[in-house]
């Protein structure tokens, strides 16, 4: 069960290692920013406030699980380096933005429901709410499933992003 667990390539086992990875950055993710929004960008406007926070937070955590992701998770060893930057970073990009933006549309949209605030929901802990339920959504219905797809498998984009790289690693003076 372990080895299967640890070395299995099919979805169920791919899946449960997906799931530690992003704990782990999630955890990194959400404490990050959840940190910023309640201790250090206090005195931004609350747009602000809430985008440069999971911003941060995102990118903490982005960092982390493509690490982690590449030699446990979907075992990409094989694969270039190079072509899975640029994939994952592609796929990051959009993951930060529906969590750039969902969780500050739900925290607005949550702000002005009375019954929460009647219940005692201040803005830290709406803030919180939405961003885990961005979090959650964002990464069952598009982190894993792009991932598992396409940022840590060759395909036909490959020789593009190693090209991108490659242009851009160049030395010009």
């Amino acid at each position: 069960m372990k080895d299967k667990f640890l070395h299995g390539g099919g979805l169920i086992s791919t899946f449960l290692r997906s799931s530690v990875s992003s704990q782990v950055a999630s955890w990194i993710d959400l404490g990050t920013s959840m940190l910023l929004y309640s201790f250090v960008f206090v005195a931004l406007d609350p747009f602000y406030r809430s985008n440069l926070s999971v911003a941060i937070g995102a990118i903490a955590g982005g960092i982390v699980n493509c690490c982690i992701n590449y030699r446990f998770t979907f075992h990409a060893a094989g694969q270039s380096v190079k072509a899975v930057g640029v994939k994952y970073f592609l796929v990051w990009t959009g993951s930060l933005l529906l969590n750039m933006y969902g969780t500050t549309g739900l925290a607005t949209l949550m702000s002005h429901w009375q019954w929460l605030l009647d219940l005692g929901f201040k803005p830290d802990g709406i803030f919180a709410a939405s961003r885990l339920a961005a979090s959650l959504a964002v990464s069952w219905g598009w982190n894993f499933v792009l991932q598992r797809n396409f940022v840590y498998r060759k395909t036909p984009f490959d020789p593009y992003a190693i090209r991108l790289v490659d242009l851009f690693s160049k030395k010009t003076l």
